[in-house]
């Protein structure tokens, strides 16, 4: 599978990042399966929060860190918005992955402005993390939002390696501020940050309450739409990919992942003509 430098950061990134959140007590086995799936075909960049799997995700995923930790960078998150919280939260997740440090420490779903303020003030969690780098536990800073325009704020106030957020060609066929992450990535360019991108092969939201896939999403579910969302995807300013938390599209993001080929812009054309009809995640959709 195809490597990009992640930013900044300097590391090659696999074109996909094992998304944490499909590693779920339900289904251990079918997680371990997956994981050891995924390390098997290269991928070198797991991305986990502590609130994935119901709380599991990390301890499922501990032993496989464990193993496998000097081939991985390991990207874990915080949604906690106070430095006494965050730092608390830190020392459970590296616990919980069996590792001494952290390659990248994300503030996480930073899509409210009010919370962003809170996170960044004298007494935020990016105060925690910043000392948590002064210690040698976490190497990276990262920030994570499914709103573009919070993640440009944040990027106004600190200096961040990364960035992940939705990058996807039905978000781009319906541009509105709130889910126009094309500003983001070309400050992203010119800084050298990181890009992650999320919900690469989100559809929409789903069209009535019933939900056929273990995502809280409507997902892309045939290999070609897969190919074709992953491509348009990995075709713009991104280093890497987060797979789903469903393991069947997940493997569907690794098979399409390993024949990427760059989609010209004609044919990123003719999908945002197809989107048209589509309705897009967000802003109109609740998350969860």
């Amino acid at each position: 599978m195809e490597k990009r430098i992640l930013g900044r950061t300097g590391h090659k990134s696999t074109l996909i990042t094992l998304g944490g959140a499909s590693a779920r007590p339900t289904t251990v086995r079918e997680s371990d399966t997956f994981i050891k799936l995924a390390l098997d075909h290269g991928v070198n960049h797991i991305d986990v929060a502590p609130t994935y799997g119901d709380g599991m995700a990390e301890t499922i995923l501990g032993k496989w860190v464990k193993e496998y930790r000097k081939n991985l960078f390991l990207a874990c998150k915080t949604q906690k918005r106070t430095k006494k919280e965050a730092n608390e939260e830190l020392s459970r997740s590296l616990k919980n992955l069996q590792t001494d440090y952290l390659d990248l420490y994300q503030l996480h779903g930073l899509d409210d402005p009010e919370e962003l303020r809170t996170a960044l003030s004298e007494e935020g969690a990016i105060r925690a993390i910043q000392d948590a780098k002064d210690q040698g536990l976490i190497k990276h800073i990262g920030i994570t939002s499914h709103n573009p325009e919070n993640i440009m704020k944040a990027l106004e106030n600190f200096d961040f390696d990364t960035v992940l957020l939705p990058v996807n060609y039905v978000l781009r066929a319906h541009p509105e501020p709130k889910n126009n992450y094309e500003p983001v990535l070309s400050l992203a360019k010119k800084r050298n940050l990181g890009v992650i991108a999320m919900k690469s092969v989100a559809k929409g939201p789903w069209p009535t309450d019933e939900r056929t896939y273990n995502c809280w999403y409507q997902p892309f579910d045939t290999q070609k739409e897969v190919d074709e969302a992953l491509r348009f995807t990995l075709s713009q300013y991104v280093t890497t990919a987060a797979s789903s938390s469903d393991i069947k599209i997940a493997k569907m993001m690794i098979d399409a992942a390993e024949r990427y080929t760059p989609m010209e812009e004609k044919e990123q054309q003719e999908l945002l003509l197809k989107a048209s009809t589509y309705t897009p995640l967000f802003p109109r959709a609740k998350i969860g």
